[in-house]
């Protein structure tokens, strides 16, 4: 009996549609639940098969041989809510900067706009360690990821900036946060298929997703629909490329990802077969 495919996911609101009623499309599958940077420790060591992932540490494994599933993204066009730097001081005077813990491509992000917008690389950088609150942290600026940024109060800072909407008025392009990522010589079998029913189930029940996650969010079920169906984007078309390039090269300027890396797209068996 084959062993299961095992699939690394993240308990957040924004992935929820991806992997919506998996095991029933995929009867068998193993669905474990992590952090999006433990996710990606877990691929590297082996320990999972495919795992949605940062996108940054797809760039930083590339070398390893990761590929992408190809149609398949957690990304933005505009404002996305839950990537927010929180600044007590102007964005101009950020000198200490902590970053969340729980995403390595947000953490890339902020340090890639904070450069090319505002000229800026912190002179400190620290962690903000997951459960710690935005509030506890006494520098400068503060990056908060996930569910948890929708709901810190930006009246306690001279500045809020929501990241996705600050790349896209920068560059014009959308950014992307996070791939299905596949380990070298893993075959899927039916799970890509699975996991395109899983996204049009969940997208079409976004409703009872929202209705469920709203109470322990402290959030209302109408902006975690609307989060949904309008902020964020599944897809991973030829605009969502074109903006993983531009934040690959912007990011490997600054030293956080390797220089030339190329996005290698994951081939199903059954069709490299045919052709």
């Amino acid at each position: 009996m084959a062993a299961p495919i095992r699939v690394g996911a993240v308990s957040y609101l924004n992935a929820k549609p991806l992997y919506h009623r998996l095991e029933q499309f995929a009867p068998g599958v193993s669905l474990e639940m992590d952090y999006p940077s433990r996710l990606a420790e877990r691929l590297s060591r082996g320990e999972l098969d495919i795992a949605l992932i940062p996108s940054v540490e797809y760039l930083r494994g590339a070398s390893s041989g990761y590929e992408i599933l190809p149609g398949f993204a957690i990304a933005a066009r505009g404002p996305v809510r839950s990537v927010k730097l929180f600044s007590r001081v102007p964005i101009a005077e950020v000198r200490r900067l902590a970053l969340d813990d729980g995403s390595r491509t947000s953490q890339a992000l902020v340090r890639v706009w904070l450069d090319a917008k505002h000229g800026i690389r912190p002179e400190q950088i620290e962690n903000l360690p997951l459960g710690v609150p935005a509030l506890e942290s006494s520098a400068d600026a503060v990056l908060v990821i996930g569910d948890r940024a929708m709901l810190v109060p930006e009246d306690e800072f001279v500045a809020t900036v929501d990241l996705a909407q600050a790349w896209n008025e920068l560059t014009g392009l959308p950014f992307v946060f996070a791939l299905w990522v596949v380990r070298p010589g893993v075959d899927l079998g039916i799970l890509p298929d699975a996991l395109e029913q899983s996204r049009v189930a969940g997208l079409a029940e976004a409703i009872d997703i929202a209705n469920q996650a709203a109470p322990m969010l402290g959030l209302d079920a109408s902006v975690c629909y609307d989060y949904l169906t309008r902020v964020l984007s599944y897809d991973l078309g030829e605009a969502e490329v074109a903006g993983l390039k531009r934040f690959a090269a912007m990011a490997a300027n600054l030293g956080l990802v390797p220089e030339g890396v190329d996005l290698v797209f994951h081939r199903r068996r059954d069709l490299a077969a045919r052709s």
